[in-house]
Formats: structure tokens, C-alpha cells, sequence
């Protein structure tokens, strides 16, 4: 269970624990994250909250959807 801070929304907090998780090889490239309900359970949080989790990690590149399938660890960016 999470300790929650006051001065960050819990979706931020949500997606600082998966960022770190990924980072240290719990959930690897390609790997695949937990579902929006996986989410709910595991952190007593609402659907919506889940649900902006993972949009966030998409939209941040740090993730990527396979419709139907589930959320992925998106490789890291390549070095320019």
C-alpha cells in the first residue's frame, strides 16, 4: 500500500511507483503493466484515477497500448 502525500495528486504518485518499478527491472521492456483494474485494486484508487494513470504514462512515452491486449513498457527513447 502506498503512503499518500497531500501535496501530489494520486495519479501522480501511482505513476512515480510504476516509473520506478520499471526502472528497476520489475516490469522490463515490453513488459506488460498492470491493467486499469490491477490498478484499482492494488492502490485503492478509483477507475478514473487509474485510468488518467495510464494515459499519462502514454502520452509521456514511457508506455504503449496493444488494443484489446493490455499496457506496455515502451522501449527507452534512442539516443540522437
Amino acid at each position: 500500500m502506498i503512503e499518500w502525500r497531500e501535496n501530489a495528486p494520486k495519479w501522480v504518485q501511482v505513476a512515480e511507483v510504476l516509473k520506478q518499478r520499471i526502472a528497476d527491472g520489475t516490469y522490463p521492456v515490453d513488459g506488460r503493466l498492470p491493467s486499469q483494474h490491477e490498478l484499482v485494486r492494488e492502490f485503492e484508487i478509483v477507475p478514473n484515477t487509474a485510468q488518467k494513470v495510464l494515459t499519462k504514462l502514454r502520452e509521456q512515452g514511457v508506455a504503449y497500448s496493444v488494443r484489446g491486449i493490455g499496457t506496455f513498457v515502451a522501449p527507452p527513447p534512442a539516443d540522437e
